[in-house]
């Protein structure tokens, strides 16, 4: 009896920690993510290709939230990296050094050199990553090994940036075709140098002119940032007012709160999302900064009169 007590304590301790085990060193699959990996058979006759060799994608994904996200590459890899953090913490291990990375932070992992990275137990990050390789790779290595600002601001195309990586994937999708494989890469390489380019990248933004009206330049900020789950006092402080005053020279130009609009905002965005892509509304809560696919619906309800689901048999 004593014996089949101790082997029953056993087992049951052995499963915990298995399975803590494998909570803490979780590598891939996680819930709401994109991921797509192009075959290696595939990338070797485009590696051969004039055109397509020069830069192309071999892997790439959005991860919403990845608790217990962990990599470790002892020797490096053949290819090159960019993760983008856009929500939540992270950190990684490079050249003998560790390295923090938050929030509209990205880092750049060159091939040959190793290292390791993972997820912010308790506010786990949110990032868009690129696996790349070619001959023109080499074009956007990182001048350091830290993780480099990409700010909001009124010139940042934040918006843009995500949508040149929606077309990158969608053409990826689609890469056993040659042409879609070479725009994929000319896609890649767009959203690379609107990392690495920085400057000039946002050089060519539409943004509100310095006379345009407080509401124009808030709302502009609101569109670029319609992944974030903003609050008023962050809103208010990045245009450096207090929320009372900020909240009223709003509603005195527009009729409706920052937040009320904001909100009106995500979900025409979310309209979108449901007439042109096929994206599950878990998944478009997600982009659009509800943690929360419920709470996404009843507002959804709220704004627009009928569910999500009601929604999209009506519309498409």
């Amino acid at each position: 009896m004593l014996f089949q007590n101790n082997s029953s304590i056993f087992v049951t301790n052995f499963l915990y920690y298995l399975t803590i085990l494998i909570m803490i060193e979780k590598k891939e699959g996680f819930k709401g993510e994109r991921m797509l990996a192009l075959p290696p058979s595939l990338l070797e006759e485009y590696a051969k290709d004039a055109f397509i060799g020069r830069l192309y994608l071999r892997k790439a994904g959005f991860f919403p939230m990845v608790k217990y996200h962990y990599i470790k590459k002892e020797e490096g890899t053949d290819y090159h990296m960019l993760i983008y953090c856009t929500h939540g913490k992270g950190w990684y291990d490079i050249g003998g050094k560790h390295h923090d990375i938050h929030e509209n932070q990205y880092i750049l992992l060159p091939a040959g050199v190793p290292y390791s990275f993972g997820a912010d137990n308790n506010n786990p990050w949110t990032i868009y990553w690129v696996h790349y390789e070619g001959t023109d790779a080499d074009f956007f290595h990182p001048k350091s090994q830290g993780p480099i600002d990409i700010e909001p601001s009124d010139t940042s195309r934040i918006q843009h940036r995500l949508d040149l990586f929606e077309e990158l994937f969608s053409a990826a999708t689609l890469a056993y075709q040659p042409q879609y494989m070479a725009y994929a890469s000319i896609c890649l390489q767009m959203f690379l140098a609107s990392f690495t380019l920085l400057e000039q990248y946002r050089h060519f933004s539409k943004a509100p002119h310095r006379e345009d009206s407080l509401a124009m330049k808030v709302i502009y900020y609101m569109q670029e940032n319609i992944q974030q789950s903003l609050s008023l006092q962050q809103l208010a402080s990045h245009f450096n007012y207090s929320s009372s005053q900020f909240s009223m020279l709003f509603k005195q130009e527009t009729g409706s709160s920052p937040i009320e609009h904001f909100i009106r905002l995500k979900i025409q965005r979310a309209c979108q999302y449901i007439e042109l892509t096929d994206l599950k509304f878990n998944e478009i809560a997600l982009r659009l900064g509800f943690d929360d696919p419920a709470y996404f619906s009843r507002i959804f309800n709220k704004v627009m009169g009928i569910s999500p689901s009601v929604y999209r048999e009506k519309e498409t």
